[in-house]
């Protein structure tokens, strides 16, 4: 799903997103047929974890329908969802049963000021908590996604932080990302993960943590003496390029190889002319070996600035 109820500065800020704003029309979108059947090869591929972002997942309807009908594909081992939280107090239980496990909720402050500001809209972080705690009372296992901008929501890090630890939940703080064009991303807004370390220490000593699989982009740590975690997401200071297994498809259909991509290979036209199960996993092994993608590693102020990229609201986190 495209859409979403907030305008978050570092994804979709509202004097971009408009009320007037052209989102995707329904015809457009991937059926949760062509979804699954994308997915059931993505699986014979080797893909065994999926996520579903936005954009606001939720605002799609019928969700708990589609992820029943992911979990039922063999090899799938693992389905998660991010989402602002604000819609799991309604939706939680059924997402749950459904076949969800985990949720990751996007906060980025306690303080309701600095919240509103962040999120374009009036909604108050107490909604998104309460959303938090509706998860949890479905079974669902969260983690809270932090994204941290210099001189904005910085002061918050070690408030949200102990309030994650006190209630056994993994935090990940996200540098800010110069991902799309519309952000006005800037490197002296971004808080490394260097300095946010530091922030989060006052708390507690941390301890490393091994990864958990190949390919996870969060640096995980463990609080001295606790079994709360907190992880850093750091694609800015401390890039993760070599160890990227990730694939993103948007709302309608296209495959990206990257976060920071310029275009996508359209899989959606190719399911819809009618190819069959070996042309759809053969085009994707031929995309995915073709895969040249490390703008982490290679970003320079000439490609911020000039190098016309995806929005992260089209194609997800």
């Amino acid at each position: 799903m495209d859409k979403c109820n907030f305008r978050c500065s570092y994804c979709m800020p509202a004097e971009i997103f408009g009320e007037d704003y052209a989102f995707l029309p329904e015809e457009e979108l991937l059926s949760f047929d062509e979804i699954v059947r994308l997915t059931t090869e993505f699986t014979k591929l080797g893909v065994k974890k999926l996520r579903l972002t936005g954009g606001e997942p939720l605002l799609r309807k019928n969700v708990p329908v589609l992820i029943e009908k992911l979990s039922a594909i063999s090899g799938i081992e693992d389905i998660a969802l991010t989402t602002n939280g604000v819609h799991l107090v309604k939706q939680a239980p059924a997402l749950k049963e459904a076949g969800l496990m985990r949720v990751n909720v996007s906060l980025d402050a306690l303080d309701t000021e600095i919240f509103q500001h962040m999120n374009g809209r009036k909604v108050k972080p107490s909604a998104v908590l309460k959303g938090i705690d509706a998860a949890l009372a479905a079974g669902l296992r969260v983690k809270v996604n932090m994204v941290v901008k210099k001189g904005v929501n910085d002061g918050e890090v070690v408030k949200l932080a102990s309030y994650c630890k006190d209630k056994g939940i993994t935090l990940r703080f996200i540098e800010f990302m110069d991902v799309g064009t519309t952000n006005g991303w800037d490197f002296s807004q971004v808080v490394t993960k260097k300095e946010l370390m530091e922030k989060v220490s006052a708390i507690a000593p941390l301890e490393i943590l091994e990864r958990d699989y190949l390919g996870e982009v969060a640096s995980r740590y463990r609080y001295k003496g606790s079994k709360a975690e907190v992880g850093f997401i750091s694609s800015v200071s401390d890039t993760f390029c070599g160890n990227c297994t990730r694939a993103r498809i948007s709302a309608d259909g296209k495959l990206f190889t990257c976060l920071f991509a310029e275009e996508g290979h359209d899989l959606k036209e190719y399911i819809r002319s009618g190819a069959s199960n070996r042309e759809i996993s053969n085009y994707l092994t031929d995309i995915w070996k073709k895969r040249t993608d490390k703008y982490s590693e290679e970003r320079t102020a000439d490609t911020v600035n000039n190098r016309k990229k995806i929005e992260m609201s089209y194609i997800g986190g």
